[in-house]
């Protein structure tokens, strides 16, 4: 899922997700920093019947920590819950005289929830 954010390709982030989160799609993208430069796994946990995955997504204006919950669905690992935790927004990179760059970045968080 990461790996498709990062390339672009929204279509193949989504497709591991639920019949109810694909009917919520753009809620459940906006909550995602699109387009996504890296994304990383942060944590990976048994809860209950399934698994809760942290993800830490870099875009280009901030840095989000997102957790997803995936459950077996037909025999595949389908995602049913995406929550947004936080969000550290990242300055644009200025022109520096002197070549170097420099960012600065503050924290906000969030609670936006999109479930099964």
């Amino acid at each position: 899922m990461g790996d498709a954010l990062v390339a672009g390709d929204v279509d193949r982030a989504i497709s591991d997700f639920s019949d109810e989160l694909r009917r919520n799609v753009g809620e459940v993208l906006s909550l995602l920093p699109l387009p996504a430069t890296a994304a990383e796994i942060e944590s990976v946990e048994r809860g209950g019947s399934g698994f809760i995955v942290i993800l830490h997504l870099v875009g280009e204006s901030s840095e989000d920590r997102i957790q997803t919950r995936w459950k077996d669905r037909d025999d595949q690992p389908t995602v049913v819950e995406v929550s947004h935790l936080s969000r550290t927004e990242r300055a644009a990179e200025e022109a520096p005289e002197d070549g170097e760059g420099e960012t600065s970045s503050g924290t906000a968080t969030g609670a936006e929830t999109a479930t099964e």
